[in-house]
């Protein structure tokens, strides 16, 4: 488990970092004020999340109850493809209704966040 949510942490802390460069060399031109805000916070979340998941990583072996340990992974990881997923996809295509499905993405965080509060608790 440890090894697996430090490899998806850091391998989306990557990608996170690859949409922030590419988005401040070339989005920024494409972009209105408005997308670029939007687009800014895909990523900040994308990041805040992947560091999450790294988080997860270290304290897996340190925390007894392993699924919700497991489950809080797999959230903030969901998180991340619906939240951050669908505000990339929003700036890159202008498909407008991709902004309703973001919310869902938000529930998976808050969500991920109370299953490790929850196995750190105990």
């Amino acid at each position: 488990m440890l090894r697996r949510y430090a490899m998806i942490g850091s391998l989306n802390m990557l990608l996170s970092v690859a949409l922030g460069a590419f988005g401040a060399h070339i989005m920024q031109a494409r972009l209105t004020p408005e997308r670029m805000a939007t687009y800014e916070t895909a990523v900040q979340y994308h990041m805040a999340h992947a560091l999450g998941l790294i988080l997860i990583a270290i304290l897996a072996d340190k925390l007894a109850d392993r699924k919700k340990v497991q489950w809080s992974a797999r959230l903030l990881f969901t998180g991340m493809i619906i939240f951050s997923g669908s505000l990339y996809l929003l700036c890159f295509t202008g498909f407008s209704m991709l902004g309703a499905i973001t919310p869902i993405g938000g529930v998976a965080f808050l969500i991920g966040w109370l299953m490790l509060a929850l196995a750190a608790r105990r």
